[in-house]
């Protein structure tokens, strides 16, 4: 069977796609194409009509950050009267309302604030594991920018760091801080943070030392399609070195609110890098819909575009929220939105293992 819309033959048949493949898949505009070779995909990796989902909460324990990244309209400078820290009784009570509507996923992130060293994040990681340990509670904590962070400040390395977190009760990594994976968009929308190549070795490490995490990439501030190519090979590169990588997460920059600015791209170009990305990254087995930037019902389209996981259940959220994003579902509707798309829930734990 000849490729559909003139694209490289590699994107119908599954052999793997080079960067100069996958670069000239964005020249194909047509999403119907695209989706059918990325469902293709998909159904190597997961060939059941089955969609999973976990049941957890998104944290931010501290909206405190030094970096000041142009994209962000979550963060409060050190010193600022609307910075916070939540108290370890608020933090304790955000779990137990997971803990009792059956969640297991604790997403726990926050900015990179001064105020605090690795002995808090390791008391705080062994009181909530004393506690909700035995409920299964996951520990999904922390990007790596937050890890490089805490290893700087600790005159530690980052493999010391993450061992020392593991220990406390650290499971698996969420993939945030990697925006775009080339220093060129790095240094205009984030100049402050870790670089590319710094992100990727904390999950390197991370791996090495059997933690688990995911990836991501926020596309559409100041990247182009080859910086997006790019970073999906650094990506893959280094999923063929660890195989640590569980699942990818794409979503669209949201400027409201954020010094960037600019304009929020639609569900056209998120369904087309959607596609790509599933083709590109022919060694990561699950692909997370972004349902929270998009929409439930452009969520459900995704499943036909690569996707095979709904991601999670969202009981709050600040960071999306504050560049303008409110969407906000339970397990109930999620599970109707799969059916209603013609799939078979079912639920997982962080580590993508069926729960319940």
């Amino acid at each position: 069977m000849t490729s559909p819309c003139a694209m490289p033959a590699h994107a119908w048949t599954g052999e793997r796609l080079s960067a100069s493949d996958a670069l000239a898949l964005t020249a194909c505009h047509d999403l119907t194409a695209l989706g059918a070779c990325a469902d293709r995909a998909r159904r190597r990796h997961n060939p059941d009509k089955v969609v999973t989902y976990v049941v957890g909460r998104n944290v931010n324990y501290t909206n405190v950050c030094w970096v000041r990244c142009r994209f962000c309209a979550f963060y409060r400078e050190p010193g600022n009267a609307e910075g916070y820290v939540l108290t370890r009784d608020e933090l304790r009570s955000k779990v137990r309302e997971m803990v009792d509507e059956g969640g297991v996923e604790l997403l726990l992130q926050g900015g990179l604030n001064p105020a605090l060293d690795l002995a808090w994040y390791e008391s705080l990681f062994r009181d909530l594991k004393a506690e909700f340990g035995p409920s299964g509670l996951i520990l999904h904590a922390l990007s790596p920018a937050e890890v490089i962070y805490i290893a700087r400040r600790s005159r530690l390395s980052v493999s010391d760091t993450l061992s020392r977190l593991k220990a406390a009760g650290l499971d698996s990594i969420p993939g945030g801080g990697a925006e775009i994976l080339t220093e060129r968009v790095r240094k205009e929308i984030a100049p402050l943070k870790n670089g590319a190549d710094e992100w990727l070795d904390c999950m390197r490490q991370a791996h090495r030392l059997g933690i688990p995490t995911t990836a991501t990439m926020m596309y559409g501030s100041a990247d182009t399609w080859a910086d997006r190519v790019e970073h999906l090979m650094r990506i893959r590169d280094l999923q063929d070195e660890t195989g640590g990588f569980t699942a990818f997460i794409l979503w669209p920059f949201q400027p409201d609110g954020t010094e960037l600015g600019g304009t929020r791209t639609g569900a056209y170009e998120y369904l087309r890098t959607l596609a790509i990305s599933r083709l590109a990254l022919d060694n990561v087995p699950h692909f997370q819909v972004s349902w929270v930037t998009q929409g439930p019902r452009v969520g459900q389209i995704a499943l036909g575009y690569g996707a095979d996981d709904f991601g999670s259940t969202m009981m709050e959220e600040n960071v999306v929220s504050a560049a303008g994003c409110t969407y906000r579902i339970g397990a109930r509707e999620i599970e109707r939105l799969i059916r209603t798309a013609g799939y078979e829930p079912r639920r997982r734990n962080t580590r993508y293992e069926p729960v319940g």
